[in-house]
């Protein structure tokens, strides 16, 4: 089996994490983890921007295969909510933009997939990951071992025989092509 890259973000407003894993049969070696921080910039838009060039920059730097990305949760805060949620489409847009296959995973899910427990916390996590992939440094933010999370997880996913992941399509064409058995 060849080697495949996934990208993993954690999306935010305030902070987007991120982590690159490379894949090789059922091994996963770390590439890069880190997080880019938008608290200095109070223009949404302009912190949109910045969401979407440096999800460009690692797609054209790492050259990843997939994007796997974590899904909005249900809050109270609709603000919130909106906000995140541009966020996620940024970088999902990025991906599509460059013919990169997309897949999300709810927060819980990612948690379950690292640790064992739905509830873990972010901490439980990024231990957890400093085990699995043998990361010697230590990140400046959670949300860096939390888009790193996003891509293991998907990495878990995928890799069992006859997995089910959960793809997100551009168009009926592309959902058609990779699912032919669908079709009567």
């Amino acid at each position: 089996m060849s080697e495949r890259i996934i990208l993993g973000v954690d999306p935010g407003t305030t902070i987007m994490g991120y982590g690159l894993i490379s894949c090789q049969n059922k091994q996963m070696t770390l590439i890069h983890f880190g997080t880019l921080l938008l608290s200095k910039y109070k223009d949404n838009m302009l912190k949109l921007q910045h969401i979407f060039k440096r999800s460009l920059e690692l797609i054209e730097s790492y050259h990843p295969d997939e994007l796997a990305i974590e899904s909005q949760f249900h809050g109270k805060n609709v603000q919130s909510m909106l906000k995140l949620g541009r966020a996620q489409g940024i970088s999902i847009a990025a991906a599509l933009y460059r013919n990169i296959p997309v897949y999300e995973y709810a927060p819980k899910s990612i948690k379950q997939a690292v640790t064992g427990n739905g509830n873990a916390s972010k901490e439980q996590v990024a231990a957890m990951l400093t085990r699995l992939l043998n990361i010697k440094e230590q990140a400046d933010y959670l949300d860096a071992t939390d888009g790193l999370a996003v891509a293991v997880t998907h990495f878990f996913h995928s890799s069992r025989p006859g997995a089910s992941v959960n793809k997100s399509y551009s168009s009926w064409g592309t959902f058609i092509k990779d699912n032919p058995d669908k079709i009567k």
